[in-house]
C-alpha cells in the first residue's frame, strides 16, 4: 500500500512538473481605480459615471477602468505556444448597466514566424501609441482629442517577431459583419510598424507609424515618437483623420508631452490641438460636420507609487475650442477638470 501511494505521489509530482514546464499560468490579475473629479461640463468624464449630466458642473466619482483578467500560455510543440487572455471591466461606481463589460479577450498561437490572435483586442492602430498616452485611462486620455482608439471584436491580429531586435510589423483585420456604422463595401483593417521599445528597457526610444481603414468609421494615419533622456520622457503624436462616409469631414490632431521623474514623483505635462472633431470632447459639445474646428487641450499632473501595487495621483485638464457653422463662429463650453485618484493593481 505504501509503495503504491509513494508511486502515485511521485507520478503526480512529475505530471505537475511536466505541465508547469509547458504552461505559463493561468495567472489572475486585476485593477481597482477610482478618482474624485470636479468638472465644468462633464464632457470628458468616463461614460457610465453615476449621475453624469453633460453640460452641467459637478463633482463625481469616476471608475477609471477597474478590471479583472486571466491570461496564460501553453507549449503544444517546439516553437508553438497557445496564448490566451480574458479581461473584463468592472463597474464599481454605478448601480446602472452591466457590472462586467468585455475588454481584450482572445485565443492565439505564438510561433517563430509571429503571433496570431483571434477575438477581441485593441487594434494595432491604437496600440501604436506605445507609452505616449501619459494620462491614459483618465479624463485626460488622448481619445478626448483623437479617434481610432478602438477595441474591436470578431477580428484577427498578427504581430511579427522583432526584426533585428528593433522593428515589428503588425496588422488587424475585422470580419465584414463589423461594418455596421459606415456601411461600406471595403474591408476593415489596420496596419502598423514599430521601432524600439515602448517600455524603454531594450532601447531608450520608441517610434511607430500606423494606418487605419474603416475601423471606427474613419480612414486615418498616425506617427508616434517618444524618447527617454535621463529622468525625462518626451513624446508626441500626429494624426490625420477622415470620415469614410463624408470625405469633407477631416482634419489633423497632434499633441506633445513631457514627463519627469523627481525622486519617484512622476511629473507630467501635455499640450494638444484637434482640428478634426472626432474626439470625445468635441463630440459631446460640438456639431458634427462643422467647419474650422479648433480644440485645444492642456494637462498637468503628478503620480506617485506608494508601493509596487498602489499609486496615487492628481491632475488638471483644460479643454476649450470653437467651430464654424454656415459661416458663423460658435465657442465650445470650456471644461476645467480636476481629479485626485488611487490605483491598486494585483
Amino acid at each position: 500500500m505504501k509503495k503504491t501511494f509513494i508511486s502515485a505521489s511521485v507520478a503526480s509530482v512529475l505530471a505537475l512538473a511536466s505541465f508547469g514546464a509547458l504552461a505559463e499560468g493561468p495567472s489572475f490579475y486585476g485593477r481597482l481605480e477610482l478618482a474624485l473629479t470636479h468638472t465644468d461640463t462633464g464632457a470628458t468624464l468616463q461614460s457610465g459615471t453615476n449621475g453624469l449630466d453633460i453640460g452641467e458642473k459637478g463633482t463625481y466619482l469616476e471608475n477609471n477602468f477597474s478590471l479583472l483578467g486571466v491570461k496564460g500560455s501553453e507549449k503544444i510543440a517546439d516553437g508553438f505556444d497557445v496564448i490566451y487572455q480574458m479581461e473584463f471591466q468592472v463597474e464599481n461606481t454605478s448601480s446602472k448597466g452591466d457590472v462586467f463589460k468585455a475588454r481584450n479577450t482572445y485565443l492565439g498561437l505564438k510561433t517563430n514566424a509571429g503571433t496570431v490572435l483571434v477575438g477581441r483586442n485593441d487594434t494595432v492602430f491604437k496600440q501604436a501609441e506605445g507609452g505616449v498616452d501619459i494620462f491614459g485611462n483618465t479624463n485626460a486620455d488622448i481619445d478626448r482629442l483623437i479617434s481610432g482608439q478602438t477595441r474591436s471584436a470578431d477580428g484577427v491580429w498578427y504581430y511579427s517577431p522583432k526584426i533585428a531586435g528593433l522593428v515589428t510589423l503588425n496588422a488587424t483585420y475585422l470580419f465584414d459583419d463589423n461594418d455596421t456604422t459606415a456601411k461600406t463595401t471595403e474591408s476593415l483593417y489596420a496596419l502598423s510598424a514599430t521601432l524600439g521599445d515602448k517600455a524603454f528597457k531594450a532601447q531608450n526610444y520608441y517610434a511607430a507609424v500606423a494606418y487605419n481603414k474603416g475601423i471606427d468609421s474613419i480612414e486615418a494615419y498616425r506617427g508616434v515618437a517618444q524618447v527617454k533622456l535621463g529622468q525625462f520622457k518626451v513624446g508626441g503624436l500626429f494624426q490625420n483623420s477622415e470620415s469614410i462616409t463624408d470625405s469633407s469631414v477631416d482634419g489633423n490632431t497632434y499633441f506633445v508631452n513631457v514627463a519627469y521623474d523627481l525622486n519617484g514623483v512622476n511629473l507630467k505635462a501635455e499640450y494638444g490641438v484637434d482640428e478634426a472633431g472626432f474626439g470625445k470632447y468635441y463630440k459631446a459639445l460640438g456639431k458634427a460636420g462643422a467647419d474650422d474646428i479648433n480644440v485645444q487641450n492642456f494637462n498637468v499632473g503628478a503620480d506617485y507609487r506608494l508601493s509596487k501595487s498602489t499609486m496615487v495621483y492628481g491632475q488638471y485638464a483644460m479643454y476649450k475650442g470653437d467651430y464654424k457653422d454656415a459661416g458663423a463662429k460658435f465657442d465650445l463650453e470650456d471644461d476645467n477638470v480636476f481629479s485626485v485618484g488611487i490605483r491598486y493593481d494585483f
